[in-house]
Formats: structure tokens, sequence, C-alpha cells
């Protein structure tokens, strides 16, 4: 494979859970009826070849930069098949267009990309193929264990994994050589790097954080925390379970202490401070290098990665971002749909434009190729920064799962546990204010919710 010399091409998949914009909302009322369609007949890896042989017309909606060559490559490869992307939208702005078609009954494509933190409430209200009678089953293990996880409910396969974000610790090296602040190997360090850097220069933080939904789920898996559990219509929510605790307590110290950086995140003042220094690590997913090379260009040569601290010397890594394609239930051609998919996410040819034009992968032929490994990034002083990531990926805990209503849920953080981050108080009191008002918002939903 020829991997790439840039990973300039970054998508806002990579921001899963950041994003706040328009509330996607799950009813049980409106989970029943196959999500308005008709639940597609079940198949076989043999009807997918035989679909794929015989052609026809689909449409796929994603908003990924690979698509395109991804899309042209795989018509190249099976002419009878004609499929029209569309980019419906990034994130949020196509759920909105994707629940309206669900609800309608119709108008939903036959292929669509849905972030991991948002697959759970389309998977539950049954508007997405089972892809189990495909033979997808067998695909387990070729992608790593947390993102296979993200897209199998009740036994069931309700998508195949595209991209990962294992979560490592980006520093800018030219600070941290500057103020003699060691790479910090535990979270103990990383607190003892936040004040001496503070207090030889007012103007650099060791990271920013002004209360971020994806930051702070990110966080608490990397901590041990498994908040939220959902059996059928049963969900579980505690954001005071041991690990969730064990981040809040430490990251408070930093809060509530002016150690982190007070400009909002992706903001024109946080591209600022990566390239001057003012924000000196970031602990964040695979896709990083992208946003960096492309956003904050003048920093080349600065920045390093390294494994994210550890909380007991045992490496650990979480995901942050990340998603992959599903099969809608109102596909009138499942076989087809779902020989495009496995197409998509697993074939060699596919996975080689992802990765050429800036993915980051979640299979694991990928993720251990030497050549893929062995890349050595200009941007980071020529670092073999896959190295560090691969790892990561290997490292991510296991047993990690979203709420239902996850958009949601990261809809109404700023105005609950968000409120802990401005008022520099306990972040404890905000989650348990953000745990209190999901809640209420599942039990109005129909769902069974509990502490």
């Amino acid at each position: 494979m020829n991997y790439p010399t840039s990973r300039a091409a970054f998508t806002r998949r990579a921001l899963t859970v950041l994003a706040t914009g328009a509330v996607i909302g799950v009813t049980l009322a409106a989970c029943s009826g196959g999500g308005g369609g008709d639940t597609a007949a079940p198949g076989s890896d043999t009807d997918v070849e035989a679909a794929l042989e015989a052609g026809g017309s689909l449409t796929y909606w994603s908003w990924t930069p690979q698509a395109e060559s991804q899309v042209a490559a795989f018509e190249e490869a099976y002419p009878n098949v004609d499929v029209e992307l569309v980019n419906a939208g990034t994130g949020n702005d196509q759920y909105t267009k994707l629940q309206n078609a669900i609800t309608a009954g119709s108008g939903a494509p036959d292929v669509v990309q849905i972030e991991y933190g948002a697959l759970p409430q389309y998977a539950l209200s049954e508007s997405l193929l089972d892809l189990t009678p495909y033979g997808f089953a067998d695909l387990e293990d070729d992608y790593t264990a947390s993102t296979w996880s993200q897209v199998v409910f009740d036994d069931k396969i309700y998508g195949l994994p595209q991209d990962s974000g294992p979560t490592a610790l980006f520093y800018n090296a030219t600070i941290f050589d500057q103020y003699g602040i060691e790479v910090p190997t535990t979270w103990d360090e990383y607190l003892a790097a936040a004040q001496k850097l503070h207090a030889a220069d007012p103007t650099k933080y060791i990271t920013s954080d002004t209360g971020d939904a994806g930051f702070t789920m990110t966080s608490i898996w990397q901590a041990g925390g498994l908040p939220f559990k959902t059996e059928g219509t049963n969900v579980t929510v505690n954001l005071q379970d041991e690990g969730t605790k064990r981040w809040a307590d430490f990251w408070s110290q930093l809060t509530e202490n002016d150690l982190v950086s007070p400009v909002p995140g992706w903001s024109d003042d946080w591209y600022r401070g990566l390239a001057d220094g003012g924000v000196a690590s970031l602990v964040i997913g695979a896709w990083m290098p992208g946003v960096l090379e492309g956003s904050v260009p003048d920093a080349a040569g600065d920045w390093r990665v390294a494994p994210v601290p550890t909380w007991d010397g045992t490496p650990a890594s979480s995901e942050n971002g990340g998603g992959g394609q599903s099969v809608t239930a109102q596909t009138e051609n499942p076989a087809l749909a779902a020989g495009f998919l496995k197409w998509l996410n697993n074939s060699d040819e596919s996975l080689k434009i992802f990765t050429d034009e800036g993915g980051f992968p979640s299979t694991n032929a990928q993720l251990t190729d030497p050549e893929f490994l062995s890349y050595e990034s200009d941007y980071f002083g020529g670092q073999k920064i896959n190295e560090v990531l691969g790892a990561a990926a290997a490292d991510v805990i296991p047993g990690w799962s979203y709420l239902p209503f996850q958009v949601y849920a990261n809809s109404i953080f700023g105005d609950t546990a968000g409120q802990a981050w401005a008022n520099k108080t306990d972040l404890n009191e905000g989650l348990i204010a953000w745990q209190d008002a999901i809640i209420e918002y599942g039990n109005q939903q129909g769902f069974t919710v509990s502490q």
C-alpha cells in the first residue's frame, strides 16, 4: 500500500460526539414498523455476489472526502451497478434528513454513513437492516474489537465500521522542550506538567476544555467508566461509577484552578493556540494529524504523538470519533446494498483508497501493515506516528456503549454538565445534572431509564 505523505484530508466524522446542533430525538412510539418501510427479507452471502453481478441502482449518503473515489472504483469493478453519491449534510444535518425519511416511510438511501454515537438510535428503531444473514458475522475478526462492538446490538449486525479514532496524546514538543516539560506517562505527571507550564507562562496551557460532551465521554471511557448500559428498552445511566468519578475528580483539579485554556475547541483562537503553543497538548483521536496539517501548517515540525497517560501504569485508550455505514430498512435491493457496503468497508481496494486519502482505518490488516506502521510524518518531525496510533487502537478498553439517544444527550450537555466548567465548580455536580436530564428525557420517550 502507498500511504499518504499528507493527512490533510479531514472529515467532521472525526467529531462524532462533538456535534451539538439539531436535536435528533427517538421515541419508542416511532420505533415500530421497520423505520416506516418494509423490512428487507433475509438473504445470504451467495445472494450478495449474485446481486453485484446482476447490477442495479443504489443511493449512498456520505460526507467523507474519500467517498467519491471509492464509488468510482466500485463502479469500475462492478459496471452493472450505478451508485448515486449524495452529500446530505454532515453529522446532525444528515441525521435530521434521515430521521425525516424514516418517519415518512420513504426517501431514505440504500446505504448511509452513521457515526458510532448516533447508530444505536437507528438500530433500536429497526430502521437499519440486520446484515447477519448476508454472512457479515464472518467479518468480525477483520475489525478492531472496539469498532466492531459499536455496530452490533442484540446479536444483530447493523453496519460495518469504516474509520476509528483511538485516543493518543498529541503534544507540542517545541513548547515542552522550551519549558522543560517531560512527556507525561501518567495522569499525575500530566497534572504536574500543567501546573509547571502555566506557572512559567500564564499564556500557555497544557490543553483546552470548556465543557465538551465528546471529550468527556472519551475521557470517561479511558478512565474505565461505563456510565451507559442498554438492554432492550431498559437503560441505566450512572455518571458516578468508579471510572467516571475517577476522571471527574482528577479533571476538576485542572478546570477549577484555571489550568486549561478558556478558548472553545475548533474556534479560530483554538487553532491559533495550537500554532503558537497556547494550547500545548491534546488528548484526541487518531484522525488529528489531518487537522493539524490542514489547519495549523505553521506548526509543522513542532508536534509529536505519545500514548495517553495511564491511571495505574496499564496502557489504556478509548475511541474519539469514527463511524461506519449501514443499509437502511427501506432499501429495495438489500442484497445489492449489502454487497456495496461489504466492498466499501472490507475490500483491499476500497480500504487502500480510504487510507491513501487520509482516513484512519478500523481494520486490523491495515492497522498492523508494516508499511502503514513505518510511515514517517514530515509534519511530526519524521516520527512514525502510526506506530503510536496503531498501538492505541489495540489498547482501547472494551465494553463501552452509547445511549440509544446519545445525539440528544450531547445536545443538552452544555446546559447541564457544561455549567460546572463555566462556573469552575466540581465536575461531578455537572455530570449529575446531565444524568438527571438524560433520565427525564429517556423516560419521556418511552424508555425505562434508571440510575
